[in-house]
């Protein structure tokens, strides 16, 4: 299991919004100073709460006088939580939190197998919409923020064509996918963009590529002792939505080299929209949306954060079902009301 924030919202007459931010931590201890940072960095958010399936004495969290809890007794905090937020451990663990959790509370998640992502919205929104409540999934940057300047990108140069590059970065479900096999220890996925794919979309060239055309993936894993290494590697190579369409390098290293070489996270990627206008397509066009992360987690926490605020407000103005990025007005996602967006940024 991932993480889960949970956030208690309260309206001052000033229009302003405070909350107290109740935060599950259910694996990475790296997601969970993400989690903590963004918190610190939105001061209408207070961290209340930590649920795990560990031993509650195991978690160990940054902010003082917070309690942790066993995973068993969160539905005992149902009367006393408006947002949960669920990230991490998305392949497997969210499209059975998810439904489960939004019979009970608003819930935003950060579900990124893109295949899947019609299912999980499928198997979401009569549970959210039965319970009155907000489910926004698959929340981060991609899918999440890359998702919305494709759809807008998209929607300007309508005659057009669209790129999407990761890396180089960690990807942390990558990694995780790896993980899960019997046999490993520890890993580590790099995504890579093959730079001559990523120029030529850059030149406006418009260049047909495949998957594998456009990415490589190299993964660092340390494995068992008495552990089948050529069987590790081919289910690595052959995973389906992960690996199998990518030319995919495996190396195997010591424990000790991991965490050494390859204790961060970065990440980052561009989306790209080539388009044409003009009488006859004479004008090319490029939209480019560029990400470039120190740390994927706490970058992708602070996505969730946002729209955890912005769950619990639709919720107040009587929605309810599964929602995603498309369906969230920007205004929503700021704790600065109208009149300050209007001056500030608009």
């Amino acid at each position: 299991m991932g993480y889960a924030l949970v956030l208690k919202y309260a309206y001052t007459k000033k229009k302003r919004w405070f909350s107290l931010i109740r935060v599950g931590i259910f694996g990475y201890g790296n997601l969970g100073r993400g989690v903590e940072l963004s918190i610190k960095q939105n001061p209408d958010m207070t961290l209340v709460a930590v649920f795990t399936r560990r031993d509650p004495s195991t978690v160990k969290i940054l902010t003082e006088g917070v309690g942790v809890y066993h995973v068993d007794s969160v539905l005992d905090f149902k009367d006393k939580i408006d947002v949960m937020v669920l990230c991490g451990g998305s392949a497997t663990d969210l499209p059975v939190q998810t439904p489960f959790l939004a019979e009970h509370f608003n819930v935003v998640d950060s579900f990124d197998t893109h295949a899947k992502i019609p299912n999980h919205f499928e198997n979401v929104d009569p549970v959210s919409k039965k319970a009155g409540k907000v489910a926004i999934i698959s929340v981060g940057w991609d899918p999440g923020m890359f998702s919305l300047n494709r759809l807008m990108a998209s929607c300007i140069l309508v005659d057009g064509k669209d790129y999407t590059f990761w890396g180089k970065g960690v990807s942390q479900g990558h990694s995780d996918a790896i993980r899960r096999i019997n046999g490993v220890i520890d890993a580590k996925q790099y995504t890579i963009p093959v730079e001559e794919a990523l120029e030529s979309v850059r030149a406006g060239e418009n260049p047909e590529l495949t998957t594998r055309q456009k990415h490589t993936r190299l993964c660092y894993v340390v494995a068992e002792d008495d552990a089948d290494l050529n069987r590790i590697e081919n289910e690595i190579k052959t995973m389906p939505n992960y690996f199998s369409d990518y030319d995919t390098t495996v190396n195997f290293i010591s424990l000790e080299e991991l965490k050494r070489e390859h204790s961060g996270i970065p990440h980052g990627g561009v989306v790209i929209r080539s388009g044409k206008t003009g009488k006859d397509l004479e004008n090319t066009h490029i939209i480019e949306y560029k990400l470039k992360l120190d740390s994927n987690p706490e970058f992708t926490a602070s996505v969730i954060v946002a729209y955890a605020r912005a769950a619990y407000r639709m919720n107040q103005e009587g929605a309810c079902g599964c929602k995603t990025v498309f369906d969230i007005a920007p205004a929503y996602l700021s704790p600065k009301d109208g009149a300050e967006l209007r001056k500030s940024f608009l």
